[in-house]
């Protein structure tokens, strides 16, 4: 047992999550060829505008679910919306954050999309950490929204103006998923806007804006989208149920920063904070790279019912640095 510990600890964490990565998304975008079915309570953008997809992603059946009524949530629709949410709590408790960053098609795009800014030897920008805190806001706001809207068209006051049924699924509209992953099954019809009213006109016009954002800004930051996500905010609701874990003991850290500067979006509390022993933030995806990065033994530990899988630990952070050199 300790030799299997040993292997996993000196492992390159980045290399597995690479390979992970690829066979997920294989499997999430093209899954249907085979006719994978994984439901559609996913915690991850698997869109359900690519018809190859093993599974959708909870957001578009969720906008659909809370779009009837306040009586009928306790009748049959209310159970249908109940099992939904069920489902993909169940789905996230079992993986927790590492969804984002170990499964998730539109994180993996980006990753490949720094990929290239790496190859080209540009530099990644910073953010100070008054507008990393600023920008954490816009997910908790898009989830709000995403929810809000159609439970408003069924739900309208008395006097006040009908939404449009078309603010149904008004997300999905300006989610970069719609434009992006369809085109990797040969499917470039999401990318157009829809003139069949005015309000998709707005939604589509204002998804193929965002998603030239979404390039241009996975150019220029690392999980660039994720800062915004409204899948990440929902997942962090239920994050401390998750059976995967990443915890720290701030008695053996040093405060040395390697882990805030690996991070792909940037958290810094990951460093400073030296009193909680679960150290996952809304922005986390689990990726452990930090954990990789980390010199003290057993300061940063990954586990799994409790059970550690990958811990910091002083030979294999020596291990990597070695390889590093090496590789260059």
């Amino acid at each position: 047992m300790n030799a299997v510990k040993r292997f996993l600890n000196n492992g390159d964490i980045n290399r597995f999550r690479f390979w992970f990565q690829v066979a997920a998304f294989g499997l999430l975008i093209y899954g249907g060829f085979l006719a994978v079915d994984l439901g559609n309570s996913l915690p991850a953008f698997s869109c359900v505008f690519a018809e190859s997809r093993a599974g959708a992603c909870y957001l578009y059946p969720l906008q659909h679910q809370v779009n009837m009524p306040w009586a009928q949530f306790l009748g049959g629709r209310g159970v249908g919306f109940a099992v939904g949410l069920a489902t993909f709590i169940l789905f996230f408790i079992l993986f927790n954050k590492a969804w984002c960053g170990y499964a998730c098609p539109l994180g993996t795009v980006q990753d490949w999309v720094s990929k290239v800014r790496t190859a080209l030897g540009i530099r990644f920008s910073l953010y100070s950490e008054r507008t990393f805190r600023r920008l954490k806001g816009i997910k908790y706001l898009l989830l709000a929204l995403l929810v809000l809207l159609p439970l408003g068209i069924s739900n309208s006051l008395v006097g006040a103006p009908k939404l449009p049924h078309d603010l149904a699924t008004a997300y999905c509209m300006i989610c970069p998923g719609r434009t992006v992953l369809p085109i990797f099954t040969g499917d470039i019809s999401q990318l157009a806007i829809d003139f069949s009213s005015k309000t998709m006109t707005v939604l589509t016009g204002l998804g193929m804006a965002i998603t030239g954002i979404f390039f241009a800004g996975s150019f220029v930051k690392r999980r660039f989208f994720c800062l915004f996500c409204p899948m990440s905010a929902l997942q962090y609701a239920f994050s401390k149920a998750g059976l995967l874990r990443l915890t720290k003991i701030g008695a053996k850290c040093t405060r040395c920063g390697n882990c805030s500067r690996v991070c792909d979006v940037g958290i810094r509390e990951i460093a400073d904070d030296v009193t909680s022993k679960n150290i996952v933030q809304d922005d986390c995806m689990m990726c452990f790279k930090c954990v990789a990065a980390c010199p003290e033994e057993k300061c940063l530990t990954a586990s799994f019912l409790g059970i550690p899988v990958y811990e910091a630990t002083v030979e294999g952070f020596a291990n990597r640095a070695r390889r590093r050199n090496v590789h260059g």
